[in-house]
């Protein structure tokens, strides 16, 4: 049974750069691993690993003011002291309540108490490349930070468990608390990024935050042929920041394919593509330790 294991979450600075594709590729290339798609806002990870569900459950990650009408008697305090506008003395609406509780302290008869909601569900699942833990955010609900970092806990209870050395976590784009709690205590940052002013931005900006938590940081740059000025800002940014680029991935219109398919690309294709994430991957496992 493994003791310790190792974690690795891709990221990206802005959506749509790739970060799920090269997961997925590093799921069918690595052994003895589990996946957890930290991406709760909008997960997509299970739609590419065709996953057959385990274990599902709630997620309770929020409470919102519910009214006893036995006692409420309509004084108004609630409605006058709520900033948000999510209560009035005949209703509440819940995707304006952020649970502050001042409504609870104001209201002279204890009408009001704060309660838990659903907020989404967690998911267990198993694929032909391993256990997947993901999840699903409903709409507009709170509290994304702390089913990312459930989400975490289920993969390593797996892992734990089962023996497995190596989790792969798929992280959500940005800096916002998602992507935090998708990255602190992890043993690598993988940043996938792409040749255009926005995305060399936004990944300056995800180093910085792996920065914070002295984590190391590596970069793939996908489509890195569409733009060849941008390409060279990224990688000067990379040598004067000792980051190493494990690979510069050309646009290939089959990713697309792979992805309609959905199969992982370095099982779809053995063209350049596939061809530079079998070398990233290689180079990871390299320096993971792992059996490549």
């Amino acid at each position: 049974m493994a003791t310790r294991f190792k974690q690795v979450v891709v990221v990206s600075g802005k959506g749509g750069t790739g970060k799920t594709t090269v997961l997925a590729s590093f799921a069918a290339l690595a052994s003895n691993k589990v996946m957890a798609d930290c991406d709760v806002d909008a997960s997509n990870l299970h739609l590419i690993l065709d996953p057959t569900l385990r274990e599902k459950g709630e997620f309770m990650g929020a409470k919102v003011a519910v009214r006893d009408p036995d006692r409420c008697q309509k004084v108004g305090e609630c409605e006058a002291r709520c900033r948000f506008d999510a209560i009035t003395t005949e209703s509440i609406d819940v995707l304006a309540c952020e649970g502050c509780g001042v409504c609870v302290l104001a209201c002279p008869n204890q009408a009001l108490t704060l309660q838990p909601i659903v907020n989404g569900e967690y998911y267990l699942s198993d694929t032909k490349y391993g256990p997947l833990a993901h999840a699903k955010l409903l709409p507009a609900a709170e509290s994304s930070g702390r089913l990312v970092t459930l989400v975490r806990q289920k993969a390593e209870d797996v892992a734990l468990a089962e023996g497995y050395s190596l989790i792969l976590i798929d992280g959500s784009p940005g800096i916002g608390c998602t992507a935090t709690s998708a990255m602190v205590d992890v043993d690598l940052v993988l940043v996938v990024t792409e040749p255009s002013l926005s995305a060399i931005h936004d990944m300056e900006r995800v180093v910085a935050l792996a920065g914070h938590f002295s984590l190391p940081v590596a970069v793939i740059i996908n489509k890195a042929d569409i733009n060849p000025e941008n390409r060279d800002t990224i990688r000067s940014y990379c040598t004067e920041h000792d980051i190493p680029v494990l690979a510069e991935l050309p646009f290939d219109g089959v990713v697309s394919q792979a992805v309609a398919a959905r199969i992982p690309v370095v099982e779809f294709d053995e063209g350049p593509v596939t061809q530079g994430l079998r070398a990233a991957w290689q180079q990871l496992a390299d320096w993971l330790g792992q059996a490549a």
